[in-house]
């Protein structure tokens, strides 16, 4: 069984990576003065920036293999490796714990957070390497501290210590949006992504304060309240029931709502392409975004004691699927169409988990997290490319671009859910268990994902044959609106980017049936994955695979699919026409449904600023200002009597004590 120091390591590698970089040779290189801002040298190219991007990768790389034994010892162990917890904080009868919680979902979450983090920072190197000292080492740096905030999470053993790691995900994430920080548009999108995500952190803060507030009922037991094993041991012996549960269970669905951009919290998601491109692979596949569908995975007891939660989340789950997927059918952002189909995948997941499929969430997140690193690195592959991001001054690149062409084809196939890819074996078990779900929510969470898996197909493949199909448009040289392009440069990208690409190309591939079959394949039994979620602390229901359910969901992603070619590569329907034709539909999705101008406008401007803020600085000068200015001017009075008193005539004071002695003795004959 391997030790506790060595899994401590999948955390402290990249943390470790962090200090050194951030501390150490950054600062470093800016007293040796070698910074290029302006010179055409490469800070890929320097031996102490190399260094610092090494170190990422060989942390990142040793966290993974630490994971990869994890796991394997973790399915020898019959899904749990005990850790004893180490006392960290006691507060009144509260006692605050560190520790590692070594379940399933944490075994696979780390194989999960490491392995793709470990593919973006080998990607990173031909990407970033434009950067300047400062920058690139920069950059490194703060890719370490996310993957370790990540990895943090995934192993806490209690609700704090994971809150703590969860806050520490998003200070990430709004350094790495913010990365370009001269850009006021990144600036702007950083400050949104944190700012929103606040608001669902502020759900989960309450939940957590919540079980604070019961621990009395947690400790009658001999259990503690922040303890997720105690959590759970609590749910089953009924220690908190009903509206209890409810309420926490709303709570922490208000974090992961806020991490994971599901709706009315999905605003921040797209914005954050600001970042760059490596970044969003990140972002999207495996780490913050993923956060949201572990926090709810996790505690997942409290959400099934719940009928009232769990319907709740089937239905954000598929209206988030189909509201997202509708915003990506006339985006023209490469990365904005990938950013809504993140926010979509991850309604499927929530709509899993609404529906008790809580190991075909984890199912779906897994192999989400390959293809979509794919095809997040392809979009930036074709920018290094192209120099835009915008798909109408693409086109052609297919040609020039064979291997970033292919993988993105095998990213695209895998997104739209067509067999046998990854994509296709987990989206179909979603759908098999939303169509034979616990309750009502699903079954109506069973036709809007129906209907969101052929706007996937449609929208993807739009993307595709605009970005690769037809003749080249002049990319960022003929785009008058990217004021920040890059150079156009048609050619392959370096090999230590279309790596990446191939090792997440082959796993988006084949990656669902190997780890999920359908038949017993000897090494790897059937439904190997969902069995041996089920040997965590959840109870796992299995489903049979359904032939008539995927065959249907496959081709409704082949509809749109079909769509797609007849309008961008046939040229038999007009895309303009469409879009006259439905002209209020069109507008209102580029708007993206003018939530951007409600909160905006309506919450932040006319609400808060033009009247909560404008009274409570009205009540802060009239009231609070008064309050305290009058105490002051009291103290201030009584000080001048004071004041007067002490002026430094020998024969006054004497006249005073004098004084004080008649009163003192005519006070004691009096009442004597």
């Amino acid at each position: 069984m391997i030790s506790e120091q060595w899994v401590w390591q999948v955390l402290f590698a990249p943390l470790a990576s962090f200090v050194i970089i951030g501390f150490i040779i950054k600062p470093w290189l800016g007293v040796l003065g070698r910074r290029r801002a302006g010179n055409d040298a490469s800070a890929g190219r320097d031996p102490l920036a190399r260094l610092a991007s090494g170190m990422t990768i060989a942390a990142v790389g040793l966290a993974f293999v630490i994971s990869l034994v994890a796991l394997f010892d973790t399915i020898d162990g019959h899904g749990s490796i005990e850790y004893p917890v180490h006392d960290w904080l006691t507060v009144g009868g509260l006692n605050f714990t560190v520790g590692i919680l070594m379940d399933p979902l944490t075994a696979i979450m780390l194989v999960v957070v490491t392995g793709v983090s470990l593919m973006v920072q080998i990607y990173s190197l031909g990407y970033m390497s434009a950067e300047d000292d400062g920058g690139y080492t920069r950059y490194f740096a703060y890719m370490s501290l996310f993957t370790a905030s990540m990895v943090g999470m995934v192993l806490a053993s209690n609700i704090v210590q994971l809150f703590a790691f969860w806050e520490l995900v998003g200070l990430c994430s709004y350094l790495l949006i913010g990365f370009w920080f001269t850009r006021p548009s990144a600036a702007a999108a950083a400050k949104k992504a944190f700012i929103v995500t606040r608001v669902g952190d502020f759900g989960f803060l309450l939940a957590i304060m919540y079980l604070f507030y019961n621990n009395d009922a947690f400790a009658a037991q001999g259990l503690s309240s922040i303890d997720i094993r105690d959590i759970y041991t609590a749910v089953d012996d009924k220690v908190i029931v009903g509206g209890v549960v409810t309420w926490i269970a709303a709570g922490i669905f208000a974090g992961a709502v806020g991490k994971s951009g599901q709706f009315p919290l999905h605003t921040w998601l797209p914005d954050a392409m600001e970042g760059p491109t490596p970044v969003s692979a990140l972002i999207h596949a495996a780490t913050m975004v993923a956060a949201g569908v572990f926090l709810v995975a996790r505690f997942f007891p409290l959400f099934e004691a719940s009928q009232t939660m769990m319907s709740v989340v089937a239905l954000v789950g598929g209206f988030t699927a189909l509201f997202a997927a509708s915003m990506g059918l006339v985006a023209n952002d490469i990365k904005r169409v990938l950013a809504y189909s993140t926010i979509s995948q991850l309604g499927y997941m929530m709509l899993a988990l609404g529906t008790g499929a809580y190991a075909v969430a984890m199912f779906h997140l897994f192999t989400h997290a390959f293809f979509k690193a794919l095809l997040f690195l392809g979009s930036g592959s074709v920018n290094h490319a192209s120099g835009t991001f915008d798909m109408r001054y693409m086109g052609g690149l297919r040609k020039v671009m064979p291997i970033t062409y292919a993988t993105f084809l095998i990213g695209s196939i895998s997104l739209a859910g067509i067999l046998p890819s990854a994509g296709g074996w987990s989206k179909d078990e979603i759908l098999t268990a939303a169509w034979l779900g616990v309750n009502t929510a699903g079954a109506i969470g069973f036709w809007m994902a129906m209907i969101a898996a052929s706007m996937t197909g449609f929208y993807i493949f739009r993307a595709l044959f605009m970005t690769f199909e037809g003749e080249f448009k002049g990319g960022s040289d003929a785009d008058p609106a990217d004021a920040l392009h890059g150079p156009v440069h048609l050619a392959e990208s370096p090999t230590s980017m279309v790596l990446p690409l191939v090792i997440l190309g082959v796993a988006s591939l084949v990656i669902g049936f190997l780890v999920n079959p359908i038949i017993d394949l000897g090494i790897v039994p059937k439904h190997w994955f969902l069995h041996f979620l089920g040997e965590g602390p959840v109870h796992v229901e299995i489903h049979d695979f359904n032939v008539i359910l995927a065959v249907g969901a496959m081709l409704t992603g082949v509809s749109g699919i079909v769509l797609a070619y007849f309008m961008y590569i046939k040229g038999t329907i007009s895309p303009a026409r469409v879009s006259e034709a439905v002209k209020p539909v069109h507008t209102l999705l580029l708007r993206k449904y003018y939530f951007d101008k409600l909160y905006e406008d309506w919450f932040v401007r006319r609400f808060f600023y033009g009247g909560l803020a404008k009274w409570l600085d009205w009540a802060d000068k009239t009231i609070i200002d008064n309050i305290v200015n009058k105490i002051g001017a009291l103290g201030r009075n009584i000080g001048v009597v004071g004041r007067e008193l002490q002026n430094g005539q020998l024969q006054e004071y004497g006249a005073a004590i004098f004084v004080g002695v008649l009163t003192i003795v005519g006070l004691y004959i009096w009442f004597l």
